[in-house]
C-alpha cells in the first residue's frame, strides 16, 4: 500500500512536470514564431531574422524561468505560512481544530455523531489532525509546492529547445522562403506537443493537436502580414528589401 502511495504521489509530481514542459514548448515556438515571421516579413536580411529570434527566446527563457522560480517560491512561502497557523492552533486549540474538522466532515455528508466520532480520534494524533485541517480547510497538502528551481529549470530548458525549431529554417533555407518552411515545422512540432499532451488530458488527440496549430498558425500568418506593411507605415525600407 505504501509503495503504491509513493508511485501515485510520483506520477502525480511528473504530471506537474510535464504540465509546465508542455507549456513552456508552446509558449517558446509560439512566441518566436511569430517574433521571426514578423520580422521576416519586413526584411530578407538573414542576420535580422535570425538575431530577432534568437533575442526573442533568450529573453523568454530567462523571462519564464524567472516568471516560474518566483511564483513557485511564493507559493510554497504561502503554504508553508498557512501551515504554520494551523500548526499553532492544533498545538494551542486543539478542541477548536477537533470542532472544525467535525464540522467539515458533516459538510461532507457524515451525520453529526459520527463527524464528532472521526474527529475526536482524528485529536488523538496531532500529526494526523493537522493534515486533516490543511487539506480539508485550506485545500492543500503537507507536501504541496515543489522545488521552485526545479520547476524554473524545466520551464526554462522546455521553451529554450522548443524556440530552436521556427529559427532553424531561416538558417537553411533563403528567407524569402524560410517563413513557409518555420511555418510548416512549428505546425508539425506543435501537433506532436498538442498529441502528447491529450495522453494526460484524455482528449481527442487530433482535437488537441488542432487547437495548438490554430493558434500557432494565426501567430505565424498575422506576424507576417504585419512585418510586410510595417515598413511602410513607418515610412522606412527594411533592409534587405
Amino acid at each position: 500500500m505504501a509503495g503504491h502511495l509513493r508511485e501515485e504521489r510520483r506520477a502525480a509530481d511528473l504530471l506537474g512536470e510535464i504540465r509546465e514542459a508542455v507549456f513552456g514548448a508552446q509558449d517558446g515556438l509560439v512566441s518566436t514564431l511569430a517574433v521571426v515571421s514578423t520580422v521576416g516579413g519586413a526584411t530578407n536580411d538573414r542576420f535580422a531574422i535570425l538575431v530577432a529570434g534568437i533575442a526573442s527566446a533568450l529573453a523568454g527563457v530567462f523571462s519564464m524561468s524567472a516568471g516560474e522560480y518566483l511564483s513557485s517560491k511564493s507559493q510554497r512561502e504561502i503554504f508553508l505560512a498557512q501551515i504554520r497557523k494551523e500548526r499553532e492552533e492544533v498545538a494551542e486549540r486543539p478542541g477548536e481544530s477537533e470542532a472544525e474538522v467535525a464540522y467539515m466532515l458533516e459538510q461532507e455528508g457524515l451525520d453529526p455523531a459520527a463527524a464528532s466520532r472521526v474527529a475526536k480520534e482524528l485529536a488523538t494524533a496531532p500529526n494526523v489532525l493537522l493534515n486533516t485541517m490543511v487539506e480539508k480547510e485550506l485545500g492543500i497538502t503537507m507536501e504541496e509546492g515543489r522545488n521552485p528551481l526545479q520547476g524554473a529549470l524545466v520551464m526554462g530548458a522546455s521553451f529554450g529547445i522548443a524556440s530552436v525549431v521556427p529559427i532553424v529554417a531561416y538558417l537553411f533555407v533563403e528567407p524569402g522562403s524560410a517563413f513557409v518552411a518555420s511555418m510548416v515545422l512549428s505546425l508539425v512540432t506543435l501537433f506532436g506537443i498538442g498529441v502528447v499532451k491529450s495522453r494526460w488530458t484524455e482528449a481527442s488527440p487530433f482535437r488537441s493537436g488542432l487547437e495548438v496549430v490554430a493558434l500557432a498558425a494565426f501567430a505565424g500568418i498575422a506576424g507576417y502580414v504585419f512585418g510586410s506593411i510595417l515598413p511602410g507605415l513607418l515610412g522606412v525600407n527594411g533592409p534587405g528589401v
